[in-house]
């Protein structure tokens, strides 16, 4: 599978995804470089499982997430195929309010603690997730640190 290939097949099969190509001259250098494809929050499980089946991304390197502040939080996840160096970085933006997307879990396992994570920190619930709990903090913790709303005048260490 070259990365021509899998853009194409990304393109065919989900017309609202936005492909960012990366650099060309990395490519061609052997240097891969993600693909990089921005969906729709509902089109997220099943692009996850077309990477997989489809692209052969087998392996889960990464999610997180960023927060935007009015303009809402993006989710991004790291697949890669390891037999051809094809990378594909998927990425959904959750509208300002909005804290729900669909769980990878089940397609990838490596998605299980990283999820947790990902609520924990920033308060994203993973719809479908076996065990969504908090991973780092304390389980009376109030809020979530790593959103800009965030107060840092909170009663809580290492915070007082």
């Amino acid at each position: 599978m070259s990365y021509e290939q899998a853009r194409t097949l990304i393109g065919e099969r989900f017309t609202s995804a936005q492909v960012d190509p990366g650099t060309p001259e990395r490519r061609s250098l052997g240097e891969g470089g993600p693909l990089v494809v921005t969906l729709p929050a509902d089109q997220w499980l099943p692009f996850a499982t077309f990477a997989k089946e489809t692209l052969g991304c087998r392996f889960f390197s990464f999610l997180t997430a960023v927060d935007w502040k009015d303009q809402g939080i993006d989710v991004l996840a790291r697949l890669d195929n390891l037999d051809t160096t094809v990378s594909v970085t998927m990425k959904t933006r959750l509208a300002a309010g909005v804290s729900q997307c669909d769980s990878l879990a089940p397609v990838y396992r490596g998605a299980n603690w990283m999820e947790r994570e990902c609520y924990d920190m920033f308060g994203i619930r993973f719809d479908g997730h076996p065990d969504l709990r908090r991973i780092l903090l304390a389980d009376d913790w109030q809020g979530y640190p790593l959103l800009k709303s965030y107060a840092v005048d909170t009663p809580y260490p290492p915070y007082r």
